[in-house]
């Protein structure tokens, strides 16, 4: 099962913890595979380098969705020997925007005065100025990738990963966490029975 994690770290994106509007999800599936003849998951845990991204309690709250949303597919939870093992990783990308506002000020005047006697085309007077302010910010995109494999074969049979700007305030964690995890889910072959 170790290769299982090692695989997994291949498969990166970018993940979300807050609201489900704006979340890009993607994901694969073998086509081939008969969804009926699993019943059991095993939870193999998350990749190495999740522990230095997510707290205990970060943790917690996407392990309790994703198993939210495979008991309502009609899937239950063993400690060994499951049909099925599931693993999680997500990966942070610090990245800065930059953005650019620009704004005028005065302004010029051009019409039809002017000309012969002030008839006809002529021209007008202008001035005025602009000034364009840059600001760049610094934010956090995450990627949580969600992996199930056929337990005897190894095999990967589903990739779910979900990619959101991350929301740096842990009291909306608690709402936005499971939406999120429910947007990566409604991807998954099976559907909600429940």
């Amino acid at each position: 099962m170790k290769k299982i994690a090692i695989i997994t770290l291949g498969f990166l994106g970018v993940f979300l913890l807050n609201s489900c509007s704006g979340i890009k999800v993607i994901s694969d599936t073998d086509p081939t595979v008969d969804w009926s003849q699993f019943s059991t998951l095993e939870y193999y845990g998350w990749a190495e380098e999740s522990d230095k991204i997510l707290t205990r309690f970060d943790k917690e709250r996407i392990e309790n969705a994703f198993g939210d949303e495979f008991k309502r597919r009609g899937y239950s939870f063993v400690e060994d020997n499951a049909d099925l093992i599931v693993t999680l990783f997500i990966v942070v990308e610090q990245k800065t925007s930059t953005s650019a506002t620009t704004t005028s000020m005065g302004g010029g005047y051009g019409g039809y005065y002017g000309g012969y006697y002030g008839y006809g085309p002529g021209y007008g007077w202008g001035g005025g100025h602009s000034t364009t302010t840059i600001s760049e910010y610094d934010y956090a995109v995450g990627t949580l990738v969600c992996d199930v494999f056929d337990a005897k074969s190894e095999t990967l049979l589903w990739e779910g990963i979900g990619t959101k700007t991350i929301d740096e305030n842990p009291a909306k964690r608690e709402k936005n966490v499971p939406k999120a995890v429910q947007a990566i889910m409604a991807k998954f072959p099976v559907h909600p029975t429940q």
